[in-house]
């Protein structure tokens, strides 16, 4: 798998970014519902893959490397990816109603410094089509769905499109992610604000107890931060998730700070969030802030920055209990994941 995916590279990155991105998912999703060519990929290409099984927001996953959102944000190709080892996948963001997100391009390529910069605006099919299009997946996978407001919504009414959206997804998530920190649409990450915070996972909670009740059926919540907070604002929302009782945390966001030298990298003065190798520090240090403010046991989903074994290594060992690949994954290809489990599996840094 390795070496395919090194020969399908360079032609990739000679297209823009967007582009290659739509037809890689669009063959992973056709790959992953032809049998028995989904099979040779589990088999063959992948490989066996050690259990490194997590308990983790009630949930049991068969090993901490999961899919972060953003890379198939319409549910398009869940069986494919499931194949490629995957402990789960967070897919969307997924908004209530459809929409468009901001003009092209609006993604671009950083290669020396294994780094992406993305302006997408949460680009939705919305809700109806999300939820067809995930209800035909086969392949068995812990699936979470991250949930965002469309771009019309105002704040003081967000709260309304991310109860649409548990609402929705309830009984077919096995968690949820409440996005609050894309750069990307206008005024988001000010829901981090500490009272803004607290009010909208005091309806979110209230609205998980309802739903618990009538589906029988705990789905977890997760909120997915920003990696621009200050310690003082990282103690700050710790300390709401935790009182109100939210079942894990996703740690970090893409930042919209720009920790390269725009001379070396001159894509680097595009607007929108930086991921890959360069968010590793940010993505780092909130982690282990995080990790000082909650309990041993919190579920922190590390995301950021991971981009080889010692770096998916150096987010667990900062705290986190489960990590998140998505730059990574653009620059190595899918056999990230079996390197990163195949190290954990010999150095036994997750300690289970």
């Amino acid at each position: 798998m390795a070496s395919l995916y090194s020969l399908a590279r360079p032609l990739l990155f000679q297209v823009d970014p967007e582009t290659a991105h739509r037809f890689t998912l669009a063959a992973i999703g056709i790959l992953g519902r032809i049998h028995p060519i989904n099979q040779y990929v589990a088999d063959v290409c992948r490989g066996s893959l050690p259990a490194i099984p997590v308990e983790a927001m009630g949930l049991a996953f068969p090993n901490p490397v999961g899919l972060a959102a953003g890379l198939d944000k319409h549910a398009q190709a869940v069986d494919g990816l499931a194949t490629l080892g995957f402990g789960f996948l967070e897919l969307g963001t997924v908004t209530p109603l459809p929409q468009t997100g901001n003009p092209r391009p609006r993604m671009f390529r950083l290669t020396r410094a294994q780094a992406l910069i993305n302006r997408m605006g949460f680009n939705s099919e919305g809700l109806n089509q999300f939820l067809f299009r995930l209800g035909q997946h086969q392949q068995q996978a812990i699936i979470g769905i991250n949930l965002g407001r469309n771009a019309t919504t105002e704040n003081k009414d967000a709260w309304r499109d991310y109860l649409t959206g548990l609402r929705a997804v309830y009984r077919i998530a096995d968690y949820v992610t409440i996005n609050i920190s894309s750069p990307n649409t206008e005024g988001l990450r000010d829901l981090q604000e500490h009272n803004t915070l607290d009010q909208l996972l005091q309806q979110l909670k209230d609205e998980q107890r309802r739903l618990a009740d009538l589906h029988s059926k705990y789905t977890p919540i997760a909120v997915k931060i920003s990696p621009d907070l200050d310690t003082d604002a990282i103690g700050r929302i710790a300390e709401v998730l935790t009182h109100r009782g939210i079942d894990g945390i996703v740690a970090t966001n893409t930042t919209t700070t720009r920790p390269l030298d725009s001379g070396i990298y001159p894509q680097a003065s595009q607007t929108g969030g930086l991921s890959g190798a360069p968010l590793a520090t940010l993505s780092h240090r909130i982690i282990s802030e995080l990790r000082q403010h909650t309990p041993s046991n919190f579920p922190i989903i590390g995301v950021g920055g991971i981009v080889d074994a010692a770096s998916a290594q150096a987010v667990l060992s900062a705290g986190a209990t489960l990590i998140q690949l998505y730059s990574g994954l653009i620059y190595r290809g899918p056999a990230l994941v079996r390197e990163i489990l195949k190290a954990l599996e010999a150095t036994d840094t997750t300690g289970r």
